[in-house]
């Protein structure tokens, strides 16, 4: 059994659970008002829960549970980000977040459960009844040397999202992400929601977050949210008509270089491994990768 105690997260947790995040992912960017707004106001209509392990005081393992309403395929639960401290794994406090947030999902009428794992992990999510899926590769880039502004084509704008009709952004968001790879279709990202966990987010740099603008209609975007010096990026698309004329890197190559010159040291972001044109756009950028998940499936009886 695990010594450790098993809680709901508190607003004051933030700080702490953010340290350990960044000890296991340093690659994943939630800053410390982000994740305590996370807690104490979550996205509306998931029932969002979020939990940790405590041991001698110190906040050792994190998890949350929640409903999938971007997507239509009915009964979606996701357990994210389960994750212990090096120093207190094998003691039973992964195992009791887990079982803690699978609870959850039942009393949510779950019917099958999504989660992700890191390749030294999958034992653990095999012995839990998951199966690895799709491979997610996690990138960096180095900002020190700031990419250059690039050079909008004859026809094209590049503008800032800072002071864009929200309403607009989120067409973009949500039509371009409705065909992304992925285990379930990312096809029902309503706005209530997507205002909640992206516009509204203490994270999201509206200033470096960057859009395509073609014949005066939005049709490429991409999103940076940000914690100090390091950013992740949120979500990089095209809506599909203007697909295959290079705005995705045009507009990613502007929100990095934006970002860069208001501090930006690290940039972050993640793909999935059937995604060529998005890799592709990475590694033109320069990118690298730095580590790699398995998103795991399972269904709940």
């Amino acid at each position: 059994m695990s010594g450790a105690l098993i809680r709901p997260a508190r607003a004051d947790d933030a700080p702490a659970v953010v340290a350990l995040r960044a000890l296991v992912y340093p690659y994943l960017v939630r800053g410390v008002e982000s994740t305590r707004r996370m807690i104490t106001e979550p996205p509306p209509g998931e029932g969002w829960a979020g939990w940790v392990a405590e041991a001698d005081g110190q906040i050792v393992g994190w998890v949350s549970a929640y409903r999938n309403t971007q997507t239509s395929t009915p009964g979606v639960g996701e357990i994210a980000l389960l994750h212990v401290h090096p120093e207190h794994r094998r003691q039973g406090a992964g195992t009791a977040l887990f079982d803690t947030a699978l609870g959850h999902l039942r009393t949510l009428g779950a019917t099958r459960v999504l989660t992700h794992a890191r390749t030294e992990s999958l034992p653990f999510a095999q012995r839990h009844g998951f199966t690895a899926s799709r491979e997610l590769r996690y990138s960096a880039l180095d900002l020190t040397t700031a990419l250059p502004m690039p050079q909008a084509p004859p026809g094209v704008r590049l503008v800032s999202a800072a002071g864009l009709d929200p309403r607009l952004v989120h067409r973009v968001d949500a039509e371009s992400s409705r065909d992304e790879p992925g285990d379930v279709p990312t096809d029902s990202l309503g706005f209530d929601l997507w205002r909640h966990e992206c516009w509204d987010n203490p994270g999201l740099d509206r200033e470096a977050s960057t859009l395509a603008e073609v014949d005066g209609e939005l049709v490429a975007l991409s999103l940076v949210k940000r914690d100090g010096d390091r950013m992740w990026s949120d979500f990089t698309g095209t809506l599909p008509a203007y697909r295959g004329r290079g705005l995705a890197r045009l507009a990613k190559q502007a929100a990095l270089h934006a970002a860069a010159a208001r501090g930006v040291r690290t940039a972050y972001t993640s793909n999935d491994e059937a995604n060529a044109p998005m890799l592709a756009v990475n590694e033109r950028l320069g990118y690298r990768p730095v580590d790699s998940q398995w998103s795991c499936r399972r269904k709940l009886s």
